[in-house]
């Protein structure tokens, strides 16, 4: 027996409307079109599938085991049907996010919880443990999007800006630095500098200060959360380098002082990384526009 999706929602329909004219305007064919294929239908079967002597026309034994049958398969059918239609027209589809920046949760955060208001039915979610293979996850499909400090000549990726921050020293108020208009790197050699534990690479600190200049510290201590960062450093345990929106909540404490990296100080730019099929979706483009506003309001909070 050859059954079709057609064959179900007449069946449906019949049993709806109960009687075949009704059930020809629900489905927008002619009676005539119907009845051929009720017929048909039949034939395949083997069996009659409506109690033809009743009015309004009922369904048989048979009739009603393909009626449960088309209850059953036809709404999944009809919402994958949906699903499909809402990503075409870019109402949904997925979203999930690998970071290369440790930090940028702080303002990843508030910028979902909008976007989450606005795109309902896109799949949101953030994938932890690819810091260091983010890029190639993304390329691989496995994530949708990838916030990192560091483009790269990829094909088939866009690097979009999103915005400029400051990596900025901190340390306890009583720390001997405190007293420093800035800090060079030959500061670091006798401190134990607090960081986020991730590769060197990805740290502002070590690519972009200390590297550079082949200055050590003298000890690194790796620390996953940023409040147990300051809690270290304003406890003297050392200090540490963290990027401008974490320290709005500290800069004008008595705990600490921050000071910027070099006389005038250091400037680096966040970008997401997303495949460039995927940069014009419409829920893509205002996650984008979120992540280049709403960070920079904690900037000037």
């Amino acid at each position: 027996m050859h059954l079709e999706f057609r064959h179900l929602r007449t069946i449906r329909a019949i049993h709806q409307a109960g009687g075949v004219g009704r059930a020809a305007d629900l489905l927008n064919i002619t009676q005539s079109a119907l009845s051929h294929q009720i017929k048909g239908l039949e034939e395949q079967c083997g069996v009659e599938l409506f109690v033809r002597r009743t009015k309004p026309l009922r369904l048989s034994a048979a009739g009603m085991k393909l009626l449960r049958l088309a209850e059953d398969i036809l709404p999944r059918i009809e919402a994958a049907e949906d699903e499909f239609r809402a990503l075409v027209a870019g109402k949904s589809g997925r979203l999930h996010i690998a970071i290369e920046c440790h930090a940028c949760f702080e303002w990843l955060f508030p910028v979902l919880e909008k976007f989450r208001h606005a795109w309902p039915d896109v799949d949101v979610d953030i994938r932890a443990g690819l810091a260091f293979g983010a890029l190639p996850a993304l390329s691989r499909e496995d994530v949708d999007l990838v916030v990192s400090s560091d483009p790269e000549e990829i094909d088939g990726v866009s690097f979009a800006p999103l915005f400029d921050y400051e990596p900025r020293f901190i340390a306890a108020s009583t720390h001997p630095l405190a007293q420093k208009d800035f800090v060079s790197p030959e500061d670091f050699r006798d401190e134990v500098l607090i960081t986020y534990p991730m590769d060197r690479a990805r740290l502002d600190i070590f690519s972009g200060f200390l590297a550079p200049a082949r200055v050590e510290p003298r000890g690194i201590r790796q620390v996953e959360l940023t409040d147990v960062i300051l809690l270290l450093v304003a406890s003297g345990r050392g200090v540490s380098v963290l990027p401008d929106w974490v320290l709005r909540e500290v800069k004008y404490s008595r705990d600490y002082v921050t000071l910027p990296l070099g006389q005038g100080g250091m400037t680096r730019r966040l970008y997401a990384a997303t495949r460039a099929d995927d940069a014009t979706k419409p829920f893509m483009a205002h996650f984008l526009r979120l992540a280049r506003t709403e960070p920079v309001k904690l900037q000037r909070a």
